[in-house]
């Protein structure tokens, strides 16, 4: 009998890369959470970016997966460091729904960040679920590459678009 997956969430800003037998979890709204995914060594990460770049780094200066590049940056490490090619990865790609009637273009600011990094990459979301508004429940399972999704779309920013 195989044992239970460990789930682990992941909070705004949280980067996390695991082998299979790891369920990583987590809420969106404006944010974006891109998956990566390794089919033969059952390998995965997910990032939970808040906003596209930061303002200004210090050179040198600690990666923050708060914003998209360097949360791109922390999962690509990631993968780097298994000794494995980001070109062998299934990349997928959620979130962005505006929150408030007029709430500017951090959703859609988030989610250009995180479509231009991938394709940067070489990399083309093989399933995405963008925009929109309200908030989105996913569930990363490692050992499948699968990624399940519940939307909750918020009524009075669909009535009013």
């Amino acid at each position: 009998m195989a044992s239970p997956a460990t789930d682990i969430y992941l909070h705004p800003g949280d980067v996390r890369f695991a082998g299979a037998g790891v369920r990583l979890r987590t809420l969106l709204g404006s944010c974006v959470a891109i998956t990566l995914w390794h089919p033969r060594l059952r390998v995965g990460g997910m990032c939970h970016f808040v906003v596209p770049a930061r303002s200004q780094r210090q050179p040198g200066g600690e990666l923050s997966g708060r914003y998209a590049d360097e949360a791109v940056e922390l999962l690509l490490r990631e993968v780097r460091g298994r000794g494995t090619e980001i070109s062998q990865y299934e990349a997928k790609m959620f979130g962005g729904g505006a929150q408030f009637p007029h709430s500017g273009g951090v959703p859609q600011g988030n989610v250009a960040a995180g479509l231009r990094l991938l394709e940067e990459q070489g990399l083309h979301p093989a399933a995405r679920h963008l925009g929109s508004t309200g908030s989105r429940l996913l569930i990363f399972d490692i050992a499948t590459g699968e990624v399940w999704l519940q939307h909750q779309a918020l009524r009075h920013l669909e009535d009013s678009a």
